[in-house]
């Protein structure tokens, strides 16, 4: 499993406009194209998940992940926030860059928790933060998905 194959172009968001964790996160949910209703859903989901503990990793990473009827596949978005924005990260840091993902309550292909391991490893790279300041187009971010993270 790669981690490039639950990214497109239409799933990155380079240019994160919020100012607050909830703008984020409603940004990020935005770019799975679901419909209204659906996007309230998951975002309390979302919320919900957060107050159990931030899904800030630290190194400027968040990873804001739930499970949810409004899906009926994994999937996956990644936006950046160039300034970075509080998301009550482990290290107290501002987060700079967001990982998001969303699964279906009951997954055939089990693939939730095997993704969300490969993002956080993709995350530990040693240079992963540098880059990921650096890339200006999606196809740079997916080129780096494809060259870290095997």
């Amino acid at each position: 499993m790669e981690l490039r194959e639950f990214f497109n172009r239409d799933l990155i968001n380079l240019n994160l406009a919020g100012e607050s964790k909830d703008d984020i996160l409603r940004e990020l949910i935005a770019l799975l194209a679901l419909d209204e209703k659906s996007q309230a859903i998951l975002f309390k989901m979302l919320k919900r998940r957060e107050n159990l503990g931030s899904t800030g990793i630290g190194r400027g990473i968040a990873i804001p992940h739930c499970r949810s009827l409004v899906v009926n596949r994994l999937r996956v978005a990644f936006g950046r926030k160039p300034e970075g924005v509080d998301f009550k990260a482990i290290d107290g840091q501002p987060v700079r860059f967001f990982f998001l993902i969303v699964a279906p309550p009951l997954e055939v292909s089990n693939q939730y928790l095997p993704v969300l391991g490969k993002i956080a490893q993709f995350a530990k790279d040693p240079d992963v933060v540098g880059r990921l300041a650096e890339i200006e187009t999606p196809d740079q971010f997916l080129a780096l998905l494809e060259q870290k993270a095997d």
